[in-house]
């Protein structure tokens, strides 16, 4: 019995190890798989440690961009108000210095007006040279525009005027380099407006304050005129003689002697 019974028992004690020993291999697997999984547990709350530090960080960071764009707003704002207080200030200036150009143009356009005026002024004043019966000599300004004046007024045949102009300047400008030839126009003139005893007067004076002028055997030329036209020959007929024997060579002279066979 005891021999046909045991490889039984041999059998059940093979079937009992194996089976233990499956048994201990699982528990080693499952020890193996708890470690695996608790270190897996740890490397991901590692990890989960780690991002979270990680967004802490960025969290923190952020947090710190922010503030910093915050501030660069209000930096960029401060600016902006800089900026337009800066407009401000150039465009009241511009308007001063456009003010101020103004004022110096002004100023200029007067300093110019003045400086022109005072030159024109000093050309009034200033010489001017004048030739004249074979006479050269220099006068003022107003002084050629005054006889000027009298002698257009002569060649316009307004003697009227004249007269008056030539009395006014030799009374104005006595001694001037016009006097002589301003007395011979006035006896012309007097004579244009046949008031010839007048004029004989002013002719007699002329010769003899001036007996060299180129135009004295004219002026006795007109005195004999004047004698003539008043009716008297015999005074105008020896004015010519007189005239003939002291300018011989004048062409008055000669048309003294012409005039002769004329007066009766």
């Amino acid at each position: 019995m005891r021999l046909r019974g045991w490889p039984a028992l041999a059998a059940v004690y093979v079937g009992l190890t194996s089976g233990a020993a499956h048994a201990f291999l699982n528990d080693e697997e499952a020890r193996k798989a708890i470690v695996e999984l608790r270190a897996r547990i740890t490397t991901m709350e590692d990890q989960g440690k780690s991002r979270a530090t990680e967004l802490s960080a960025a969290t923190a960071q952020n947090a710190q961009l922010t503030e910093q764009l915050a501030a660069l707003r209000r930096s960029l704002l401060d600016l902006n108000n800089q900026l337009e207080a800066m407009r401000g200030e150039i465009a009241k200036l511009r308007g001063n210095d456009e003010q101020a150009l103004r004022e110096i143009a002004d100023i200029q356009r007067r300093q110019r007006d003045v400086t022109q005026a005072l030159e024109e002024r000093l050309r009034q004043m200033e010489p001017v040279k004048v030739s004249l019966d074979g006479r050269d000599f220099t006068v003022g300004p107003e002084e050629k525009r005054a006889f000027d004046e009298a002698f257009a007024a002569i060649r316009g045949g307004n003697f009227d005027k004249s007269v008056a102009l030539l009395s006014n300047f030799m009374r104005r400008y006595p001694g001037s380099p016009y006097t002589d030839a301003a007395r011979f126009w006035l006896g012309n003139s007097l004579y244009g407006r046949r008031d010839y005893k007048e004029a004989i007067s002013v002719f007699r004076g002329f010769v003899t304050e001036a007996p060299e002028h180129p135009r004295a055997p004219e002026a006795l030329l007109a005195v004999a005129n004047s004698q003539a036209e008043m009716k008297d020959p015999r005074s105008a007929r020896r004015t010519i003689d007189e005239l003939m024997k002291a300018y011989p060579q004048s062409e008055a002279a000669q048309a003294g002697k012409d005039r002769l066979a004329s007066i009766k």
